[in-house]
């Protein structure tokens, strides 16, 4: 994790396959109609309060007969990690995807009062 000139914001970042179904012909990949595949990130250490969390493609393998339909998301967002999640429907074939993700959010600190 970066660590910026203020101690409390912490940038997080990393590149995860998400998928690789066209080697054992997988659903994403001979299917058909709505599909969805999750995958679970945690993060390099704990944030103080969910971060904001950015998504990209960064290997997009697709079948090209066919319109391409998808959807990349970050959903579950928690202080220790997400999910991405990918998603395609009707007739789109994705052979394989891999992810880009950044974190950016605020730090525990050791000043903070943990106070109730």
């Amino acid at each position: 994790m970066k660590r910026l000139r203020n101690p409390r914001t912490g940038v997080d970042q990393g590149d995860i396959e998400v998928f690789s179904d066209f080697e054992d012909n997988g659903e994403m990949w001979t299917g058909s109609g709505p599909r969805e595949r999750r995958r679970s990130v945690d993060f390099s250490a704990v944030f103080a309060s969910p971060p904001s969390v950015h998504v990209s493609v960064s290997l997009w393998d697709m079948d090209t007969s066919a319109a391409i339909r998808a959807e990349l998301v970050a959903e579950n967002v928690t202080v220790e990690g997400f999910e991405i999640v990918f998603r395609t429907w009707a007739d789109s074939r994705a052979a394989r995807l891999r992810a880009g993700w950044l974190a950016i959010g605020e730090l525990p600190h050791v000043d903070d009062w943990d106070v109730e």
